[in-house]
């Protein structure tokens, strides 16, 4: 049994929000292209306070409670690098100046910050409720570790976003980014700039990960407090990594395929960890270190494999995995429902 105490509870909660605000503040006060050498010192700066939280964690609670936060904290940051490659997309396809570019993704954090805490508070009283919880978080995690295969070469549809399209219908949207502002006048009334709707994409987007990503984690452990930790300490870091690795990600081709390993792992391991629980102790389970080995010997394969694979093929580029049915593929279904309907 992990025992968190209350007063780290606080304490961490605090730290999170201090850090948020300091990175809020860093990214606002002045808006500018982000550079690889300040890329690099804030990724190696929040990558050391997460390996750090790790340590004091690990003290504090105990080895379990440390070897699950680092193993959650792999999981996540390895799933938010794919979040990475959608945010290519949509600032290109909106045109954003890199100066606001650290602006947006931390809104976009935030918002995802948010809209995680939501989902680990309903997944911890799913767990607690019902003991089905780990049998339907495994089904989903292998569900999409099939659709990330499927759709490995795929593209995000943008425009096909469901926020984006209501938003360009029902607001005033300028083509002009006014100085980075959300809403601004102009020619004497109220509209808001294309910088409002990458917002939105970017909330969604995090909205869909998140389906996937809160699943995974508590596949490595159910304690609420590492589950939120692994997440914010994954998420803090994005801003930076982004303008960091934002040339590296179309060569990782393989990404996809080590995250729907990974996903698929720690899908087995719920499914295992479920018929220990509810059909049979004999039932053997993965233990946490286990867990950690294999997800950072998927990462290292992958990465390895993908810089080989483009150093012989210059050529091949990488996509975003795409878990959502795409446009193209409604209009097909909806073609073939209306060839069925005719036919009848």
């Amino acid at each position: 049994m992990i025992h968190i105490p209350g007063w780290f509870w606080a304490a961490t909660i605090a730290f999170i929000v201090a850090l948020f605000v300091f990175d809020l503040v860093v990214a606002v006060r002045r808006p500018h292209a982000v550079h690889l050498r300040e890329a690099t010192f804030w990724s190696v700066f929040y990558v050391a306070i997460a390996l750090a939280f790790g340590g004091v964690l690990w003290a504090v609670s105990g080895p379990t409670a440390g070897a699950e936060y680092f193993a959650g904290w792999v999981v996540e940051k390895s799933l938010s690098v794919d979040n990475l490659f959608v945010f290519v997309i949509i600032f290109a396809r909106f045109a954003v100046p890199e100066e606001f570019q650290q602006k947006v993704l931390l809104f976009g954090i935030a918002a995802a910050l948010v809209l995680r805490c939501i989902f680990i508070a309903a997944g911890a009283a799913a767990i607690e409720l019902f003991s089905w919880t780990f049998l339907f978080f495994g089904l989903v995690l292998l569900w999409t570790a099939l659709q990330l295969v499927r759709h490995r070469n795929d593209e995000p549809d943008v425009d096909d976003n469901v926020l984006v399209r209501h938003a360009r219908k029902v607001l005033p949207v300028t083509d002009d980014f006014h100085g980075g502002r959300l809403i601004t006048h102009e020619a004497g009334r109220r509209v808001v700039t294309p910088l409002l709707l990458v917002f939105l994409a970017i909330g969604s987007t995090d909205l869909m990960f998140a389906l996937d990503s809160i699943p995974a984690v508590f596949g490595v452990t159910s304690e609420p407090f590492i589950v939120f930790t692994a997440n914010a300490f994954a998420l803090l870091g994005l801003r930076a990594l982004f303008f960091l690795v934002e040339g590296l990600l179309e060569r990782l081709v393989y990404l996809s395929i080590g995250l729907s390993a990974i996903l698929a792992f720690i899908g087995v391991k719920l499914l295992l960890h479920f018929a220990h629980e509810d059909v049979s102790s004999a039932v053997p389970e993965i233990p946490t270190p286990l867990s950690l080995s294999v997800i950072l010997g998927i990462l290292i394969i992958t990465s390895v494999a993908s810089l080989i694979r483009v150093r012989s093929h210059p050529e091949e580029r990488a996509h975003a995995t795409a878990v959502t049915i795409r446009r193209r593929d409604r209009e097909r279904t909806e073609a073939a429902h209306g060839e069925t309907s005719s036919s009848h």
